[in-house]
């Protein structure tokens, strides 16, 4: 027995080899599918808006680190992973000013202000996208103007003419083939050119066991359902493949930050996601809802968790613990 050795450390005891900063290229690894489709269809103009937003979410973090003495961290991964998918919200067609600040609101906002890597409540890369879209009556339209003849196309865009496919869904317009937007269709953002991409990089995902089914299930079904009462079995589909839904699905609600942490509250988080893009596209006037239904809900997280939450082994709950107490006064004897 004197030979014994005993080890005494603090928990987790399970342990994985994996870290943060392989965990973020995982996700980079996973969205290159959807580049290569989105590289392919727009040709350098891709490639130019995917650059912009990566190196403006590298030097952002850096500054932002540097400002809040913070250690510099430029290869963890996780400033990268923000600007690409900031970049894949977009479409080509987007000025070069208004990629820089979404990205700097996104990753030195969302993230560094809120306290740094897994301390934000709402996801950075949505956060950059919804704040383009809010702020652009306030101060783009003066970018716009001030920075028009700076404006950069590294080629011609040559796009259809076109609503994009969720503008022709909200419409009711001739939608195109089915299989043609499951594949590669030109219109709207980057992330919206190949659904199948999409989901390739996602089943990587799922077998490194970065993300579980929970939240992309639930909130593609309640997506289906929804659609298939108000619009019909064919338009319930299109509602799946058009706009941003998929990328939400899969890599935004999946944040390991702001989302919930147990199954029951991942489910409950996916419907009311769910729930609220069907919300926007069918009866409010945005065509496109999944970037303001991911956010709202990011703020309701806590909430969710504070719910859900597992009890822990060999506790009592506060209430069956009171009526103990009292039961047990009341038989006392006087």
């Amino acid at each position: 027995m004197s030979d014994l050795k005993l080890s005494f450390n603090t928990s987790p005891h399970l342990r994985k080899k994996d870290n943060v900063s392989q965990a973020m290229y995982d996700v980079i690894i996973a969205l290159v599918p959807i580049s290569a489709v989105a590289i392919y269809i727009f040709g350098v103009n891709a490639v130019f808006t995917i650059a912009v937003c990566l190196v403006t979410a590298a030097l952002t973090d850096l500054g932002f680190k540097k400002m809040l003495g913070r250690s510099n961290t430029p290869f963890d991964g996780s400033a990268l992973v923000t600007g690409l998918l900031i970049a894949l919200c977009f479409s080509v067609e987007t000025s070069w000013w208004t990629l820089i600040v979404a990205t700097v609101i996104g990753v030195g906002v969302a993230k560094e202000l809120m306290g740094g890597i897994g301390w934000n409540l709402f996801n950075p890369a949505l956060f950059g996208r919804v704040s383009g879209i809010l702020f652009a009556g306030l101060f783009f339209n003066q970018l716009n103007v001030s920075f028009a003849p700076l404006g950069f196309q590294a080629a011609p865009v040559d796009v259809v003419t076109q609503g994009t496919p969720l503008a022709l869904l909200k419409m009711g317009a001739e939608m195109p083939p089915m299989a043609q937007m499951f594949v590669a269709n030109q219109g709207g953002g980057l992330a919206e050119v190949s659904p199948l991409a999409l989901l390739i990089g996602a089943v990587y995902l799922f077998i490194r066991g970065h993300i579980k089914w929970h939240i992309p299930v639930s909130i593609i079904v309640t997506v289906f359902v929804i659609g298939l009462i108000f619009q019909g079995p064919e338009m319930a589909v299109y509602q799946l493949l058009a706009g941003g839904l998929m990328l939400g699905a899969l890599y935004m609600a999946t944040d390991w930050v702001t989302s919930p942490v147990t199954p029951k509250g991942m489910l409950i988080f996916g419907v009311a996601i769910g729930v609220l893009i069907m919300v926007f596209r069918l009866f409010l006037s945005p065509t496109e809802g999944t970037a303001f239904s991911i956010l709202i809900m990011n703020a309701f997280v806590p909430m969710i968790d504070r719910f859900t939450k597992r009890p822990v082994f060999g506790a009592v709950p506060a209430a069956a613990q009171a009526t103990a107490v009292s039961t047990e006064t009341a038989n006392k004897p006087a």
